[in-house]
C-alpha cells in the first residue's frame, strides 16, 4: 500500500483495548501491525482504559486489583524516562488504575512524554479531527455524588474514584458541534443490539441476561454516544472483540435513541463478523476482578398492591365536553409530555447519523486487542484554531512525510465548557451533592460567554497547542521492589500541569492543597467505610449479581464490523477468563 496518506486531513490510528501496564508489547505489537500494512507510523494510539500508569509501587496500593495479583507493570520506564513512547499515545480511565495519579490530572494532561491522558471528561483535537473522551465505569449508586474522594483512600475510595460522575456527563453533553471519536471505557449500554449479539453471547455467555435486563454497559456512554453521534466510537473492558453500527433516523421522524435494551439476540447485520468462535477457558488466566466486593444483590420485592381506581361520581361522568369547552382553561387536563433523555434532542450542528463501534480485547497473545484505521475529519476545522500538518506548507502542498504530522490541541468549545462548569465542581466533601443540572438553554447562555473568553484569550493569542510540560512529580520507580505487598499509599501531588491549565482557563485550581492541608489529611487517614445497603447490585451496567467471565476466546482473525482484521486474533487460543469478573 501506498506509505501516503489518502487525505492529507486524515489520521492514521491504532486502537488498542485494555492496557494492563504492558506498554512494552503493545507498541512492538503497533509497530509490527503498521509493518503488516505498509505504514511508516500512525499518527495516534489509542488505549481504551485500564492502561495503568504506576510510577512506582506505592501506586499499586490504590489501584483496585486484588493485592496478590499486584503488578508493577512497564509504564514506570515511560515516566522515568528510560523508555519515550514511540506513537503519539491518549487513553480514558478505566477500573483498574494508579487512581490517585489521574486525578492530579482531573482535566487531562501527560502521565510521561507523548502519552497524554484525557481526564475524567474530555473534547481534544489533533489535527483537524476530533476526538471525545470519557474515563470510568457505570455504577448508578454513585452516578449523582460528588468527586468526594481524596487522599488517604479507604478501600470504598479505592472502587468509587473510578465510577464515572452525572457531572462530567452533563459537561458533555453540553457539545453542539460534530466530534470525530469517541472513547470510553466500558461500552454504551444497549450496543450490542446493534451488533451480532449471538456470536457475542457465544464469547460471553453471562452476557445475554445482564442484555435482556438492560444493565449491560454503561448508561452514562449511552446519553454521550447519542449526543456526539461520532463517526466512530471505541471502547474495551469487557475482553472481546466487538463491532456493532448504531444508525439515527432523520430528525424529521422520531429520531430520539431508546435507553433501554431492545431484543437481546438480533439477527446479523451490517457490520457483524462471521468467524468461528471458540469459548475455551484459560483457566490460568488471572482476572483482577475476581475480588472485588459485589453490593449484595437486592432481594426481589414483592408485588405491591394495586389500589382500584377510585369511582368516578356520576355527576362528573356525565358532563358533557361542550360544558367542559366553557370552563376556564386552568380547569384544562395537561398535555401528556415526555421527558427525554439527558441530552436529547440533538442540535443541527451534530450532524452525522451512522456510529461504528469497536470494542477491542487485551494485549495477550492470540487476542483481538489491536486495529489499525484511518480516520478523517466530518467538517474542516476552523483554520484559526489547529497548527498545519508537519508535512504541509500554507498553500496545502507536501513534501515528504515528517512524524509526527500533527501536535494535540485543546478544542475551544470545551475549554469553554470547562469554564462554564468550573463552579459547580465540588471536590472532597462526602457530604455535598453536585449542583442541581440548570438545563442546556441555561448552560448555553454561559457557554456562549465563556466562547468569547477562550476566543480572546486563548485562540488568538495561539494556545491552544497543549504543551509538552510533563514533568516527574512522584519519586520514580528504583529497580524491583522485592514485595508488592504493601500498605503505604502514595502522597498527593500538585501537578504543575494542572496548574498551567487553570491558568491557561483563568479559574480556579480546587485541586490544589497545601502541604500542611495534605498532612492534616494523612494524620487524620482514611474516612471509615460507608455501612453496606442492599438495592444496588453489581454487574457491569449496575444490575444484580455477579458478570461473566472476561476473556477472548478462539478467533479466526477477519472484519468485524467493517473494520478489517484486527491484528492479534488470527487464530490464537485465548481464555474466557474465570467467569467472575464483577465490573468494579
Amino acid at each position: 500500500m501506498d506509505t501516503s496518506l489518502k487525505d492529507i486531513n486524515g489520521l492514521r490510528v491504532a486502537v488498542e483495548g485494555c492496557g494492563h501496564g504492558t506498554l512494552n508489547a503493545i507498541y512492538a505489537a503497533t509497530e509490527k501491525a503498521c509493518e503488516e500494512r505498509g505504514w511508516p507510523n500512525v499518527d495516534l494510539l489509542i488505549i481504551g482504559g485500564d492502561f495503568q500508569a504506576v510510577r512506582n509501587v506505592l501506586d499499586l496500593t490504590v489501584m483496585s486489583v486484588p493485592a496478590r495479583f499486584r503488578e508493577l507493570g512497564d509504564f514506570h520506564e515511560y515516566y522515568s524516562g528510560t523508555r519515550k513512547a514511540p506513537y503519539l499515545t491518549i487513553f480514558v480511565g478505566g477500573n483498574h488504575e494508579a487512581s490517585s495519579h489521574l486525578w492530579e490530572l482531573y482535566y487531562g494532561g501527560w502521565v510521561a512524554p507523548n502519552i497524554y491522558y484525557m481526564g475524567a471528561a474530555n473534547v481534544m483535537r489533533l489535527g483537524p479531527v476530533r476526538i471525545a473522551g470519557m474515563s470510568g465505569i457505570w455504577k448508578g449508586y454513585n452516578y449523582n455524588k460528588s468527586h468526594h474522594e481524596r487522599l488517604p483512600y479507604n478501600q470504598d475510595d479505592i472502587k468509587s474514584i473510578y465510577h464515572i460522575r452525572e457531572l462530567d456527563v452533563r459537561k458533555l453533553l453540553q457539545v453542539r458541534t460534530q466530534v470525530d471519536i469517541g472513547i470510553s471505557h466500558d461500552w454504551p449500554r444497549a450496543i450490542e443490539n446493534h451488533g451480532n449479539a449471538r456470536a457475542l453471547w457465544r464469547m460471553k455467555p453471562d452476557f445475554e441476561k445482564e442484555s435482556r435486563d438492560g444493565t449491560l454497559g454503561n448508561q452514562a456512554a449511552t446519553y454521550v454516544l447519542d449526543r456526539l453521534r461520532p463517526p466512530y466510537w471505541f471502547a474495551a473492558h469487557m475482553h472481546c472483540k466487538f463491532a456493532a453500527t448504531k444508525i439515527y433516523k432523520d430528525e424529521t421522524a422520531d429520531s430520539t435513541p431508546q435507553a433501554v435494551a431492545t431484543p437481546a439476540a438480533p439477527s446479523a447485520a451490517a457490520g457483524t463478523d462471521n468467524s468461528a468462535i471458540d469459548a475455551t477457558k484459560n483457566e490460568e488466566e488471572i482476572d483482577l476482578d475476581m475480588d472485588d466486593d459485589d453490593e449484595p444483590p437486592a432481594p426481589a420485592p414483592a408485588p405491591a398492591p394495586k389500589p382500584e381506581a377510585p369511582a368516578v361520581p356520576q355527576t362528573a361522568a356525565a358532563i358533557s365536553d361542550d360544558l367542559r369547552a366553557l370552563l376556564p382553561a386552568s380547569f384544562s387536563r395537561p398535555a401528556a409530555t415526555s421527558r427525554l433523555p439527558p441530552g436529547q434532542p440533538v442540535p443541527e450542528t451534530i450532524f452525522n447519523s451512522t456510529v461504528r463501534f469497536l470494542a477491542l480485547d487485551k494485549c495477550l497473545p492470540g487476542r483481538k486487542f489491536l486495529q489499525l484505521l484511518e480516520v478523517s475529519p466530518s467538517s474542516p476545522p476552523a483554520p484559526n484554531y489547529l497548527p498545519l500538518s508537519a508535512e504541509s506548507s500554507a498553500d496545502g502542498s507536501t513534501g515528504a512525510a515528517t512524524w509526527p504530522r500533527y501536535h494535540l490541541s485543546y478544542d475551544p468549545e470545551w475549554l469553554a465548557i470547562t469554564r462554564a462548569f468550573n463552579s459547580s465542581l465540588v471536590l472532597g466533601d462526602r457530604d455535598a451533592r453536585p449542583p442541581a443540572d440548570l438545563g442546556e438553554e441555561k448552560y448555553r447562555e454561559l457557554i456562549k460567554a465563556e466562547e468569547i473568553w477562550v476566543e480572546e484569550n486563548v485562540v488568538k493569542k495561539g494556545k491552544l497547542q497543549v504543551p509538552e510540560n510533563f514533568v516527574i512529580t512522584a519519586p520514580v520507580q528504583d529497580g524491583v521492589p522485592p514485595t508488592l505487598n504493601i500498605s503505604e499509599q502514595p502522597r498527593e501531588y500538585n501537578s504543575p500541569q494542572m496548574i498551567a491549565y487553570c491558568e491557561l482557563l483563568g479559574m480556579e485550581n480546587k485541586f490544589f492543597a497545601t502541604d500542611e492541608e495534605k498532612e492534616e489529611r494523612a494524620v487524620k487517614g482514611p474516612a471509615p467505610p460507608e455501612p453496606r445497603r442492599d438495592g444496588f447490585g453489581g454487574g457491569r451496567g449496575g444490575g444484580g449479581g455477579r458478570g461473566g467471565g472476561r476473556g477472548g476466546g478462539r478467533g479466526r482473525g477477519g472484519g468485524f464490523g467493517g473494520f478489517g482484521g484486527g491484528f492479534g486474533g488470527n487464530r490464537g487460543r485465548g481464555g474466557g477468563g474465570r467467569g467472575r469478573g464483577r465490573g468494579y
